[in-house]
């Protein structure tokens, strides 16, 4: 399947969920949001919140400073 993410068009595994493509894209779960086609998931959701083909994901990273 093909999702885009924060833009980037990528394919992946059919029947993935939010917690496995934050594993897969090498990502600690701390500091970080995801959205699915423009609704933030909750972490305790992102296992079993599979993705479909064609959807839409924003990962956004908290950053220290100012």
């Amino acid at each position: 399947m093909q999702i885009t993410i924060n833009g980037e068009t990528r394919s992946l595994a059919e029947g993935l969920d939010v917690a496995g493509l934050v594993a897969e894209l090498g990502l600690t779960p701390d500091g970080i949001a995801v959205a699915v086609d423009h609704a933030v998931v909750a972490r305790g959701r992102w296992q079993g919140r599979t993705l479909d083909d064609g959807a839409q994901v924003e990962i956004v990273t908290a950053m220290q400073g100012g």
